[in-house]
Order: C-alpha cells, then sequence, then structure tokens
C-alpha cells in the first residue's frame, strides 16, 4: 500500500468520484503500477492476480445496490503498464461499478495505461459499468491509454456502459465487445473529446446472440483544432433481436472524423437500425445564446457541454 497525495485525490475525485481517496463500498485504488488501498465487503470480494497484473472482482449472486470503485492513476512519467481486471457477478445481482484511469505526466516520457476488463454476468444480473479517462500535467510527455472491454451475459442480464474521455489522452485506441444471451440487453454511452494533435479510435461490437436480446449504441464526439477521431460501431443479430447504432459529431478546426457504423443480421427476425451524422455547431444556436449576454466562446463551450452531457 502507498500513501496518497494531493495530486493523487484529485485525479480520484476527477475519475471515479472519490473525494479524498474515498468511497462507501468495496474499492480497489491502483496507483504506479501498485495498489494504493483496497477495501471488500461481504458481498464483493478483490483479490490480487496471480499469474498477471490486475484483479479479480466476485459478486456473490443477490448482491442488490453496491458499488465497487476500481481507479487507476499514473503520476510516474514513463510508466508504461497492462492490466487485467475480471468481474465476475452472481445471478440475481444489481450492483454499480466504477473504473477509470488518470495520468498526471510533468515529464518528457510517455505514460501510458493499457486496461483489459472482463465481465462474466450472471442470469437476471443488472450492472451499471461508468468509465472515465483524463489526462492533465505539464511535462511534454504524452498520454496513452487504450482501454479493452468484452462482456458477456447471460439470460435475462442487463448492462449499461457509460463511457467518456474528458480531456487530456494524447492517444487512445478503444475496443469494446459485448455478446447478449437470451434476453439479454445492453446499452452503451460513449463521450469523447479531442483538441489538439490527439488522435482517438473506437472500434466497437455487440453481438446479438440470444432470442430476444437487445442492443443500443450512443456515441457523442467533438473534435477540436487538428485532432482526429475514427470510430467503427458494428452490430451484428444472430436471433430475433433489435440492435440501434447512433453516432453524432461535432467537427471544429480542422479536425478529421470518420464513422463507419456496420450492421449484419444472420436472423430473419433480427432489426437493426444505424444513425451517424457529423457537423459543425449551428450559427442560430450561437447566435441564440449571445443574445441572451454569452459571449461568443461562452455560447460555444456551453453548446459543447451540452452536447457531450
Amino acid at each position: 500500500m502507498s500513501e496518497l497525495n494531493s495530486v493523487d485525490t484529485a485525479l480520484l475525485e476527477t475519475i471515479a468520484d472519490m473525494p479524498g481517496g474515498k468511497a462507501a463500498g468495496a474499492y480497489n485504488i491502483r496507483k504506479d503500477s501498485g495498489c494504493a488501498s483496497r477495501m471488500t465487503t461481504e458481498n464483493i470480494d478483490i483479490r490480487t492476480k496471480e499469474d498477471k497484473p490486475g484483479i479479480d472482482i466476485l459478486i456473490r449472486a443477490g448482491t442488490k445496490n453496491e458499488t465497487c470503485h476500481i481507479p487507476v492513476i499514473i503520476t510516474k512519467s514513463g510508466l508504461t503498464e497492462t492490466v487485467y481486471n475480471d468481474f465476475y457477478v452472481g445471478e440475481d445481482s444489481d450492483v454499480t461499478i466504477i473504473a477509470g484511469c488518470g495520468i498526471h505526466n510533468c515529464g518528457e516520457d510517455v505514460s501510458q495505461h493499457d486496461g483489459v476488463h472482463t465481465f462474466h454476468i450472471g442470469k437476471r444480473a443488472r450492472v451499471a459499468y461508468v468509465e472515465k479517462h483524463y489526462g492533465e500535467g505539464d511535462g511534454s510527455g504524452r498520454n496513452v491509454m487504450n482501454p479493452q472491454t468484452v462482456v458477456y451475459l447471460e439470460e435475462g442480464a442487463f448492462f449499461k456502459m457509460d463511457t467518456a474521455q474528458i480531456r487530456g489522452i494524447d492517444s487512445t485506441r478503444r475496443d469494446t465487445k459485448i455478446v447478449c444471451g437470451p434476453g439479454a440487453e445492453t446499452v452503451v454511452t460513449e463521450r469523447l473529446q479531442t483538441h489538439g494533435e490527439q488522435q482517438a479510435e473506437s472500434n466497437m461490437e455487440i453481438v446479438l446472440d440470444g432470442p430476444d436480446s437487445r442492443g443500443r449504441v450512443i456515441s457523442r464526439s467533438v473534435a477540436q483544432e487538428h485532432s482526429r477521431q475514427i470510430f467503427y460501431p458494428r452490430m451484428t443479430g444472430n436471433a430475433k433481436c433489435f440492435g440501434h447504432v447512433q453516432c453524432d459529431s461535432i467537427i471544429m478546426d480542422s479536425a478529421k472524423i470518420t464513422s463507419i457504423p456496420s450492421l449484419t443480421a444472420n436472423n430473419t427476425d433480427a432489426e437493426l437500425i444505424h444513425e451517424a451524422a457529423i457537423g459543425k455547431i449551428a450559427g442560430d444556436q450561437l447566435l441564440k445564446l449571445q443574445t441572451l449576454g454569452l459571449t461568443a466562446e461562452e455560447a460555444e463551450d456551453r453548446i459543447l457541454k451540452g452536447f457531450l452531457a
């Protein structure tokens, strides 16, 4: 275990809503490739992996209204790590898992976190998963994050994922795969903001494998200055199912955005829909806010915050 300082606690509050580095319920704080603090409960057990970096989170069947925080913070410039976290969620559970990664890089070297999260969600269990990524620091070193999320939903299970990249990440590749069993449902909301020379790639695959499964993807992004974004959302229906993919992006300055939604139906009863839109801020929106007393910069900021909310 290691002590948390003011930089650490500020990061934890930003990425995981943990003021002072504390939270109710189970939690595990990973700092600079080590465990800074951990708390388990009667229903949520957190164990260190023995074969590779990472933890196993075991949630007892029937657990209700409990929260587990598993944030990662990096404060050493030049630190690069790959972490494997596995979640085993028992049947009929209803839990919230709050993850997130924050990098404070004041050096000249690349700081990088690659996190692989795999969820095994039991029958009729419900999981809300919140993930925030954020970078800061006054050095010239780059902040890199490459999250990978894999989810397997058993019969009647529900998985809601809210993932957001706030600011300060120079490069990211986000890989997500969710497989829904019979009657299972997933809702994924992705929010992404890039600026400067930052680059972001999001690959998302939703497989509706069981009858009466459902999937929805809502992706919203803002690309500013010279940044680049690429989106590959894919929805596959292998049974009677319903899937909807919606990608909306605001492009500004000299940024570039590519959105390539894909639908594959392998069953005549699969109903799949996709929508994709890329555009700039409407002039009448800016004008309306300016007539209410906001400056052009304030109006633009208000619109972007509302779009990404």
